[in-house]
């Protein structure tokens, strides 16, 4: 009897041993994870002194585009627009000196404006002794010129949109060199010793994508400008001569009807 209640005694033992050790196993784990605090990872941030600095030279060649191409897009905006294009009064001046038949004047208005409409009135007024067909070549052959200067003026932008990104694409081709280079120091170099000069060697990348986009799209928006302006100022250079040509029509229909009249009688 003395034996059974000792075996008894011992399993008992043995089974609360085993169920505390259980417990222990399934509580010591999530109580550790409960005592830990999370750790928040910052990102790295990367200034613009920063990237300058890690574009290197080639770096410093793009920053300088990015120079040329605001001051090249703050010269546009001033100048190709209607106001400079087209002054003010010029047409209606000059479409009055034209019907009045004062030519010198109104060539003189021309000369004292410079500008896009100036050019056209004053090729047209040149040849007012030859007929409107010979004005309107002479016009349209000014508008040409003038057209194909403003374009040749804005072709600086859309060269710096092409240069920009092969520069960058230059230096991180370079970078990435230099920086597979530690594989002949190192046989086993460590992703962290390879990353600096990666993400050095891709900034060259990211600023010249941030000069080329910008000059990308000033260009398209300052050459739908010119197309739009120089349709504009070749409507209202004709609108001008529409009057004397009127005139220039009634005059010579009624210098061929005199002679005919005069036959009759």
């Amino acid at each position: 009897m003395e034996a059974v209640l000792w075996k008894l005694n011992m399993n008992w033992k043995f089974s609360y041993t085993f169920l505390m050790m259980f417990l222990a196993m399934g509580l010591f784990p999530s109580s550790l994870l409960a005592q830990e605090e999370p750790v928040e990872r910052v990102a790295p941030q990367l200034s613009l002194e920063e990237l300058v600095q890690a574009g290197g030279t080639i770096g410093f060649v793009i920053m300088l585009l990015s120079i040329a191409m605001i001051a090249l897009i703050v010269e546009h905006a001033l100048t190709i627009r209607r106001k400079t294009l087209m002054p003010m009064g010029l047409a209606e001046q000059v479409h009055q000196h034209l019907t009045t038949g004062q030519l010198e004047p109104a060539k003189q208005a021309c000369r004292e404006e410079p500008s896009f409409l100036a050019s056209l009135l004053l090729a047209g007024l040149n040849e007012v002794g030859l007929g409107y067909t010979v004005i309107e070549k002479s016009m349209e052959d000014a508008s040409v010129q003038q057209a194909s200067r403003l374009y040749r003026k804005i072709e600086y932008l859309s060269l710096i949109s092409s240069i920009a990104p092969m520069l960058g694409l230059l230096g991180t081709v370079w970078g990435m060199i230099l920086a597979f280079l530690e594989f002949t120091v190192q046989e086993n170099p460590l992703p962290s010793e390879l990353a600096p000069g990666i993400y050095r060697a891709l900034v060259t990348t990211l600023l010249g994508l941030g000069v080329a986009v910008p000059a990308l799209a000033s260009f398209a928006i300052f050459r739908n400008r010119i197309d739009e302006l120089v349709a504009e100022t070749s409507l209202m250079s004709e609108h001008v001569f529409s009057t004397w040509r009127r005139a220039q029509l009634k005059q010579r229909q009624s210098a061929a009807r005199t002679p005919s009249s005069q036959g009759e009688e």
